[in-house]
């Protein structure tokens, strides 16, 4: 087995954070009171409203500026957001659909393999930092993709990243390095 070999490695993603912008004043005690699935969380100046299909949970601002969680894929978060913005147009609010954008993607990768974390840590030291008293995984982060990889002994690495491109790039170009540290 060595490095160069195709590996096919399963990414799942586990959370797709979006935003949007409704180009309109919105009036959270109306939401809260009509709406569905809403939680009004007065103190802080939002409301929570969660959907079911797709599952997600968006948090709205009275400025209109609403973020996206949950969602599974980009085209998940879209179709959730849309739909968001749809029942926000039911309570009788002259959204516009606006901004909407992609701002962070959460996956999870299994290697078919253990990792040495002390030893990969000094093969890749400017990138790679390691504090096992803090946090039991290797924090690498990749400048260029804006990824940032946990890395765990066990093989498991969580990527954090700007969008899915990202993340599938990121676990590629770390496969090769975790692969030379692999126990």
């Amino acid at each position: 087995m060595d490095a160069d070999s195709d590996v096919a490695l399963d990414i799942l993603i586990t959370n797709v954070v979006c935003v949007f912008r409704t180009r309109c004043h919105l009036n959270l005690r109306k939401i809260a009171l009509e709406g569905a699935n809403v939680i009004y969380k007065r103190d802080v100046g939002k409301v929570l409203m969660k959907l079911r299909k797709p599952r997600i949970t968006a948090t709205i601002w009275s400025s209109g500026k609403v973020i996206c969680t949950g969602a599974t894929s980009e085209e998940e978060a879209k179709f959730g957001a849309r739909r968001l913005a749809r029942s926000l147009q039911k309570l009788g609010f002259q959204v516009i659909f606006t901004d909407f954008k992609v701002v962070n993607v959460l996956a999870v990768c299994n290697m078919p393999f253990e990792i040495r974390l002390p030893e990969f840590t000094k093969k890749n030291r400017p990138h790679a930092s390691y504090e096992p008293e803090l946090h039991p995984a290797v924090c690498y982060r990749m400048k260029t993709l804006r990824a940032t990889l946990q890395i765990f002994s066990t093989g498991s690495i969580t990527v954090t990243g700007p969008n899915v491109k990202a993340v599938a790039t990121a676990v590629e170009q770390i496969y090769p390095f975790v692969f030379e540290s692999r126990k």
